[in-house]
């Protein structure tokens, strides 16, 4: 009988541990040298600054956490989830975040610079002045996000979303919006030097101030005089048939090169 009240005693003790562990979770990577963490881990504290390079984060959830300064570069967050969670100023750099989700949040200043980021769906998000250059992220859903002043040179958005997204001043030179999905988005004072836009839906965006020098709307697809209007580009930029934009640093307007020209 005694043996019997110790063998449930000992399941009791460490079912409450198990509690603890996962309401204390970041605290706990921060003093592990463990490489890997199991799947489905939930994490609804405080972990700012922590350590987890290369961490082994497949299928975590991150319900309002803080984990503000944390380095997770080279981190495999593969079908996270970030429900409401503080991740300013992070170092996600290199990370495999592909088919995650991020709903609200703020990842303001973050880095995710040469980030596979594919098939991320972000909502609502927060990631004013973060650093997306050279990211692979086709198929990525921004849709509602705020992404002004962004650094985005080089990376693949091929077939994303970004229905009204705001994306006032974003860096976004040599990037590929290719079959991409724009109604609605704010491009106000954007830099798409070089961009590939073919094929994009462009219906409803905002381009005053955009800078088109280079870029390649072939095919684009709802796009209107009116839009163009206020932005500007080169001799280099591609337009639709009938389309046309000032030169940028000029006052007058001419006819850039057509599709099918």
């Amino acid at each position: 009988m005694k043996a019997e009240v110790r063998r449930i005693r000992g399941k009791a003790v460490a079912a409450l541990a198990a509690l603890g562990l996962m309401g204390a979770a970041g605290q706990a990577l921060a003093q592990s040298d463990a490489s890997e963490v199991p799947r489905l881990v939930s994490f609804g504290g405080a972990c700012r600054n922590c350590a987890l390079a290369g961490r082994r984060l497949v299928g975590a959830k991150f319900v309002g956490s803080d984990f503000a300064g944390a380095n997770l570069e080279r981190a495999d967050l593969r079908g996270a989830s970030f429900m409401g969670a503080t991740f300013t100023g992070a170092n996600l750099e290199r990370a495999d975040i592909r088919g995650a989700q991020m709903i609200g949040g703020n990842f303001l200043l973050a880095n995710f610079a040469d980030a596979n980021i594919a098939g991320l769906e972000a909502h609502g998000v927060n990631l004013i002045n973060a650093n997306l250059s050279h990211t692979l992220a086709n198929c990525i859903d921004f849709s509602g996000s705020n992404l002004t002043r962004i650094d985005a040179e080089g990376a693949n958005f091929s077939r994303g979303v970004f229905a009204h997204a705001v994306m006032v001043s974003g860096r976004f030179q040599d990037a590929s919006f290719q079959d991409a999905r724009l109604e609605g988005a704010d491009l106000t004072d954007a830099n798409l030097t070089d961009v590939n836009l073919k094929n994009a839906n462009l219906a409803g965006a905002v381009l005053d101030g955009a800078t088109l020098s280079g870029a390649d709307l072939q095919g684009a697809r709802n796009l209107t005089q009116r839009q163009l209007d206020s932005a500007c580009g080169d001799a280099r930029t591609r337009l639709p048939n009938g389309l046309s934009a000032r030169v940028c640093g000029g006052h007058g307007r001419r006819r850039l090169f057509f599709l099918g020209f």
